[in-house]
Formats: C-alpha cells, sequence, structure tokens
C-alpha cells in the first residue's frame, strides 16, 4: 500500500496542523482504509487492532463533524474498559488541541456518579465511556444524545465477549437513526457482523489483513518442569533484562504467588487481578505505564483494554488454553513498527496447547534452552523512572502542564528527566528520573503548584 500524507485529507487547517505538531505525517494503513470514508460520513466497520491507529482514525472524524458553537454532546464512544475509555479520551483531547473549545468527557464506572452528572449539566462536545456507566446516564437523563452525530462502538468484539450486547442495544435505543456509527472490531465474528447489520447502514467494511509471518513479535518457548517454573522465570527476565514485561497468569492466586516471590527477589513488580480496587488498579497501571516498575504480573481479564507503548516483552508464566487468547496476550508487544519479545514457559504435559498454537498461527514453534538459575534476593536492574505522588487533581484544577511548569521552572529540572504525567480527580502522578527525583520530590514538597501547596511524596505501592 503506498503511504498517504494527513495533508491530503480535507481537513481544516488547525485540526491538520495540530495532527502535524503531534508527530503524525503519513496515514496507519487502518486510517489509510478508514479515515476517507468516515470523513465522508459514511457508517464503517473496521477490523483493527488495539495500536493500529484506530483511535486517530475515528477520533479525528469525529472532530470533523462537531459543531463547536453548541455544547451538545454530538460524538460517543463506547469502549469495553475504564482504562480504553481514559487512554481513548486522553488521545482525543490531544487532538482537539487545535481549539481550546472542544469539551471531552469521560463517563466510566468505577468513579462517583454525580460529578459525572454535574458536568453534562454544561454541556459535553464528545463523552467517551464504559457501557454499564453510559447507560446509566441515559436512564437518568443526565445525557442527552438527541444532537448526536457519530456513534464510536470501539472494541466491539471485546464488548460482546464481556457480554454487554443487551447494554448496547439499549445505549444505541437512545440515539438518532440519522447518525454515523462506526465500528472497529478484531475479529468478524459472526455476533460482530450481526451487530453490524442492526445498527449500521450501507457500512464500508476496512480490514487491513496482518499476515502472522509479517509479525514483528520474536515467539520463543522454553519446556521446563513445573517445579522449576519460577526458577525459569527469573532467568528469562535476567537474561533479556527488559525495561517493561508483563508476566501472564491463569488464576489469581499463581498472579499474587509470582508476583509475591519475584518481588522477594528484588524485582520491581507489580500484580493486577480482579480482586484489586479501581483505586489500586489505576496506581498499579500508572506505574507500569511510566517506567517506575518494570514488571507486571497479570491476568487475562485483569489486562483487558491494557494498551502500554513500548511495552518490550510478554511471557506467557503458563499457556493458555485458547490459541487466540496466546494471539491477544503477545500482542501487546511489538507495536507501531517496535520489536516485540513473546516467550513462553511449558510442562511436557502442556505440549498439546504448543500443538494447538502452532496449527491456528500456521508456524513451528521455537524452542530455547533455559540454563539453570537460582532466584534469589538481590537488587535487579531498577527501573529508570520514580513515581510522585501528589495529593490533587482535575477537581483541585490541577493540570500536566501545571505539574511540568512547576518542576522546569523554579527547579530548574530538565524537562526531558519529567516523564508521564497522570492527572486523576483527586490525586496526580508524575514519573521523574531516578537521579532527579529527589529534587523533584523537595521542589514540590516546598514549593507551589498553581500558586497552592499538595502533600507530595514518593510512592511505594506493594
Amino acid at each position: 500500500m503506498n503511504t498517504v500524507e494527513f495533508s491530503s485529507l480535507p481537513l481544516k487547517t488547525a485540526l491538520l496542523e495540530n495532527i502535524e505538531s503531534l508527530g503524525y505525517t503519513h496515514l496507519t494503513p487502518i486510517q489509510a482504509e478508514s479515515l476517507p470514508h468516515i470523513l465522508e460520513g459514511r457508517d464503517v466497520i473496521a477490523q483493527a487492532k488495539t495500536g493500529s491507529g484506530k483511535t486517530a482514525a475515528f477520533g479525528i472524524g469525529l472532530l470533523s463533524r462537531l459543531d463547536l458553537s453548541s455544547f451538545k454532546v454530538q460524538a460517543m464512544v463506547v469502549c469495553p474498559t475504564r482504562e480504553l475509555a481514559d487512554q481513548v479520551c486522553k488521545e482525543i483531547r490531544q487532538l482537539a488541541r487545535f481549539t481550546q473549545n472542544i469539551k471531552v468527557l469521560a463517563l466510566c464506572g468505577g468513579t462517583p456518579f454525580a460529578p459525572q452528572r454535574d458536568s453534562l449539566q454544561y454541556g459535553a462536545h464528545v463523552v467517551v465511556g464504559t457501557p454499564g456507566r453510559l447507560q446509566e446516564h441515559l436512564q437518568k437523563q443526565s445525557l442527552r444524545p438527541d444532537h448526536l452525530k457519530v456513534l464510536v462502538l470501539d472494541e466491539a468484539d471485546r464488548m460482546l465477549d464481556m457480554g454487554f450486547a443487551d447494554i448496547i442495544s439499549d445505549i444505541i435505543s437512545y440515539t438518532p437513526n440519522h447518525r454515523q456509527t462506526l465500528m472497529f472490531s478484531a475479529t468478524y465474528a459472526d455476533p460482530i457482523r450481526d451487530m453490524s447489520q442492526k445498527f449500521q447502514f450501507k457500512p464500508i467494511s476496512v480490514s487491513v489483513e496482518t499476515s502472522h509471518h509479517d509479525n514483528p513479535i520474536e515467539q520463543h518457548f522454553h519446556q521446563v518442569e513445573k517445579s522449576k517454573r519460577l526458577n525459569a522465570l527469573g532467568y528469562l527476565l535476567a537474561y533479556h533484562r527488559p525495561e517493561s514485561t508483563v508476566v501472564f497468569c491463569n488464576t489469581k492466586r499463581e498472579c499474587q504467588d509470582v508476583a509475591s516471590t519475584l518481588t522477594t527477589c528484588g524485582f520491581s513488580v507489580q500484580a493486577l487481578h480482579g480482586d484489586l480496587e479501581q483505586k489500586e488498579r489505576d496506581q498499579v497501571l500508572v506505574r507500569f505505564a511510566n517506567k517506575s516498575c518494570s514488571i507486571l504480573v497479570a491476568t487475562d481479564v485483569a489486562a483487558r483494554g491494557l494498551d502500554i507503548k513500548d511495552m518490550q516483552a510478554v511471557i506467557n508464566y503458563e499457556l493458555p488454553w485458547d490459541p487466540e487468547v496466546y494471539v491477544h496476550r503477545i500482542g501487546r508487544t511489538g507495536r507501531a513498527g517496535q520489536k516485540g519479545l513473546a516467550l513462553s514457559l511449558c510442562s511436557e504435559a502442556e505440549m498439546n496447547r504448543v500443538k494447538a498454537l502452532e496449527d491456528y498461527l500456521s508456524m513451528s514453534a521455537h524452542w530455547d534452552d533455559i540454563a539453570p538459575f537460582k532466584i534469589a534476593y538481590e537488587q535487579r536492574f531498577e527501573p529508570p523512572m520514580i513515581t510522585l505522588w501528589i495529593d490533587g487533581g482535575r477537581k483541585q484544577k490541577v493540570r500536566p502542564g501545571d505539574i511540568l511548569g512547576a518542576l522546569t521552572g523554579t527547579a530548574g529540572i530538565a524537562g526531558s528527566d519529567v516523564g508521564k504525567i497522570d492527572v486523576f480527580d483527586n490525586q496526580a502522578y508524575v514519573a521523574i528520573k531516578r537521579q532527579s527525583s529527589n529534587k523533584a520530590l523537595a521542589c514540590l514538597k516546598n514549593g507551589k503548584i498553581k500558586g497552592r501547596s499538595f502533600n507530595v511524596h514518593k510512592s511505594q505501592w506493594k
């Protein structure tokens, strides 16, 4: 496929300039196939995975349709998880920087309902949310989609897998018939086709074929006795030394046990499983995404919606039963043209799972030996960043720019030493390069952010 530049699209000059300022020059394959149809106002069903550039495709499309003089909800994006909704929100806000007047509002479960209801009273152009919370706002009439122009169903297959079919149908029943409906799904299974037939009008089907053989992910398999699996995991982490790794376990208990053992042995680890409270989950994901924690040990259910850039490796502590789950797991590395590494441990009793994978992917497994390794305490390759927690967030009018300004202004910390900044309702997190973390902590503790003093400390979550 020939490369297509954004400048060739019929976009507003200010939007185009902002897209270019974000470093986007050429369209990804899914953008090149879908965006022209989206800009024409057609319904589109697109087969696209997370990391393919799909968010920018529908984000640019819906921003092009907005009437900024009207603070009515004109676009709605439905996402399967809060994490994905937050990521979509952030990307749309970035794309919308060409004007200060566009209001994008997140409506997700796991956070209080009333503040969202109050924000909706002041109006919004775009809402991004999870199915249950969007349905609740529609039923209580705090969200009125009478002026909706664009409806986006993001990761539609995952929403169906999670049992949201009836809720999505109910959400759509509140929307105008004359709307543009965009569906993005990693698969074209029958339930997705049925949903498209039910809710879309003469949709354009878009699919960018990606060959398994062209995959930028290196896949290696290691046979190991079940009793030596933890030692083998320690060897892989010590040998490859990835800066950012997800270790997948099949059960919550196994997940917690593996994370606890690795922590005891000096690795920088966080566990992500279904027993975590939403606030704990947010903290774990913030720390992992901003590179102040190197290893995330997770179950498949807890990792839904996880989209971390520059993830260097995925390790299957135990292979899943379903080959498609394996593909979803390893697809979290090797994104945006980067090389990825997928390492899998399996015992002799699990060889039938490897055979199923070989058949599913039409490939032969590449086997590597594991050298003897003893799990023992040792301070191991600390992560490059430290996270600082700030006792103030959106409700206190704290913005990422305010935190960055406080650090790079009077403190004189180089902007290159400041990493990812995450602002929630009542707290914020900023990643700082390890060598500058003490200076940054002193600056924020003793100084002010936006003219106010806040409690600040290094985050040490276990």
